[in-house]
């Protein structure tokens, strides 16, 4: 595993490496506990080649305030503009920032509770596509933190028995958890497929399936190591299909609807769930819902119906989400 700084340089060299080309710019560092963004910013702008140092980009500038919110955040002030772009660095709740929405106007977005573990969560597709960066960090964010998860979350367990009931898995049915963790949703799953049936739970993170199996939860169930964008599964195999906290994370929710529509048969059932509802998770995250979300039942049900699914169920309240849909 790589050490912090290494960590800070592999995300620095790739911010430079897809900015360069656009010079010249401005890139605006934001967010971050008091000090980290000029911090950030210095380490940024050593990561461009000497050339665009000297003349191909105006300027990084990291941006400071104190926790009172005296300061605005430039994600609130700043319009976006073709030269100029916002990275934000985020460390949850802080002063006037702790609503969260300036966040929406940055074309980066940091996971930066750690500022020795720094992971990119957003990139605006002009400047990269997802296939530049998503595995690779996807993976970087999880893999730490798989080792903690279940204690962090271990009595979410209850609420992903109900979630799966939900799904009404049926002996000898075959069922997906696709995004699977620590494989909190498996023993549940297994138990209501039974000997007949077939349980798989595929993570893109191995610290995550390393995990789940050395809690014993890859018993009667198969661990995967994949992409959920792209499923090492076969067309049409499955009868259930549970997902955690999934969708939020994908770059393209419909793509990823659609791929766990293909995997799925004609009557299946799908089920998008988390142990928070949306409103209190976003709380947890010192911010409020965005009306853009996909999970927003307005949002939500066409991009199922275009994906071929149809929504039957929508549950939202503070201890839990739970969307159920149907495979056309």
């Amino acid at each position: 595993m790589l050490c912090g700084v290494e960590r800070i340089t592999e995300v620095t060299s790739f911010l430079a490496e897809v900015l360069t080309p656009r010079a010249p710019l401005t890139v605006i560092i934001d967010g971050g506990e008091n000090g980290a963004a000029a911090a950030f910013a210095a380490r940024l702008a050593a990561a461009f080649p000497a050339s665009a140092r000297a003349w191909s980009v105006d300027a990084v500038l990291g941006l400071t305030g104190d926790m009172s919110g005296r300061y605005d955040s430039a994600l609130n002030v700043l319009e976006p503009a073709a030269d100029r772009v916002i990275v934000y660095l985020r460390s949850g709740p802080r002063g006037r920032l702790g609503s969260g929405e300036g966040e929406r106007r940055a074309q980066v977005v940091i996971d930066h509770h750690d500022p020795q573990w720094p992971v990119i969560r957003h990139v605006h597709p002009r400047l990269a596509s997802p296939e530049q960066w998503y595995l690779s960090e996807s993976r970087a964010f999880f893999d730490i933190r798989a080792q903690g998860w279940d204690e962090r979350f271990g009595n979410d367990l209850p609420a992903y028995a109900k979630a799966v009931a939900a799904a009404e898995p049926q002996p000898g049915d075959v069922a997906l958890d696709i995004g699977c963790g620590t494989g909190r949703a498996l023993p549940t799953l297994v138990a209501a497929t039974g000997p007949t049936g077939r349980v798989i739970g595929l993570d893109l993170t191995p610290g995550m399936l390393a995990e789940a199996g050395r809690r014993g939860r890859h018993t009667a169930a198969d661990l995967v190591l994949g992409d959920a964008r792209r499923l090492p599964l076969a067309a049409a195999a499955a009868d259930v299909v549970f997902t955690a906290g999934l969708i939020q994370h994908l770059p393209d929710p419909l793509s990823g609807l659609i791929e766990l529509g293909r995997v799925a048969r004609s009557g299946a059932r799908l089920v998008l769930f988390h142990p928070a509802g949306r409103a209190a998770l976003a709380a947890r995250h010192g911010r409020t819902v965005r009306p853009d979300e996909p999970l927003n039942d307005h949002l939500l049900k066409p991009l199922l119906e275009a994906a071929g699914w149809s929504l039957t169920r929508y549950d939202d309240p503070d201890d839990y989400f739970l969307a159920v849909a149907v495979r056309h």
